[in-house]
């Protein structure tokens, strides 16, 4: 039966042609769908990865894609921040097909791995209260909620949120 078969999971390197856009499509689609979020999200995202893409580090700054049998199916990137020995944690999305495989969790210990191999000492996000599952992927490595505030975004309502990580050796 399929649901008894096992999903091949696979964490590589968002540095395939068409990776950058996915993660604008998938982000865009994914929430439109499941929150109703308007093409301002969209635009946010194609901001983040237009930036990324352009002036990225590849030795303090990357990105990673999910695959589920072969398919896309997750992405995060990780940036530096402008404060010293600060990276942001950016766009993680596991898209609702592969949610439950621990897709999100790896994406998030790949980013984390790579922070301290990089040397930071602190990963900092931003994310909306909506985004449950993210927050407790986020909360099981350690994260704390460092403030809140309610913003008008995306064509709704939502309550922004700040995150923070300080690293440790590992």
């Amino acid at each position: 039966m399929p649901w008894e078969q096992k999903r091949n999971v696979v964490i590589r390197r968002g540095d395939q042609p068409g990776d950058l856009g996915w993660v604008v499509m998938a982000n865009a689609e994914v929430y439109a769908k499941q929150f109703g979020w308007n093409t301002d999200y969209e635009a946010l995202v194609a901001k983040i990865v237009a930036g990324y893409a352009a002036r990225h580090d590849p030795d303090s700054e990357a990105g990673w894609i999910a695959e589920v049998d072969g398919e896309r199916a997750g992405c995060v990137l990780l940036i530096r921040d402008a404060r010293p020995g600060v990276a942001r944690l950016r766009l993680l999305l596991v898209t609702p097909p592969a949610r439950g495989l621990g897709v999100g969790t790896a994406l998030v210990r790949e980013c984390l791995d790579f922070a301290r191999n990089a040397g930071y000492q602190r990963v900092t996000l931003w994310t909306n209260d909506v985004l449950v599952s993210a927050r407790r992927i986020y909360q099981g490595f350690g994260f704390t909620l460092t403030d809140e505030e309610p913003h008008h975004s995306f064509g709704k309502d939502l309550v922004g949120q700040n995150w923070d990580l300080a690293l440790t050796a590992s």
